[in-house]
């Protein structure tokens, strides 16, 4: 049996608090959407949204306690990508380290791959 890379992984911090924003709904959610939309100066832009129930062509990663849903027109743009939360003077939020990005803009909040 072959082994499959996961198409997104998560570090610690980015679990943790991913279980917060869970722990925080009034009622269960399954877990988080990741998606990518045209957005931006460089093109694409990253999403993330609260999920109740699994799509029907979601790719689905279990990791750390934590089911992430990968938007299957996604799934070709963040292939590889870690996924981190970053908490220091100059942000706070989640950042996305994508190998296959080939630029981003000034921003940080758009790329292109």
């Amino acid at each position: 049996m072959v082994d499959r890379m996961s198409p997104l992984t998560l570090t610690d911090a980015a679990a943790a608090r991913v279980k917060a924003l869970l722990s925080r709904r009034p009622s269960p959610a399954l877990g988080i959407r990741i998606g990518v939309t045209s957005k931006g100066c460089s093109g694409m832009s990253y999403t993330m949204e609260l999920v109740d129930e699994k799509g029907v062509h979601d790719e689905v990663v279990e990791t750390k306690g934590v089911t992430v849903l990968i938007d299957p027109k996604a799934t070709m743009f963040i292939l590889g990508t870690e996924m981190d939360f970053v908490e220091d003077k100059m942000q706070t939020g989640f950042v996305f380290r994508n190998p296959n990005e080939k630029g981003r803009c000034g921003c940080g909040e758009s790329f292109h791959v």
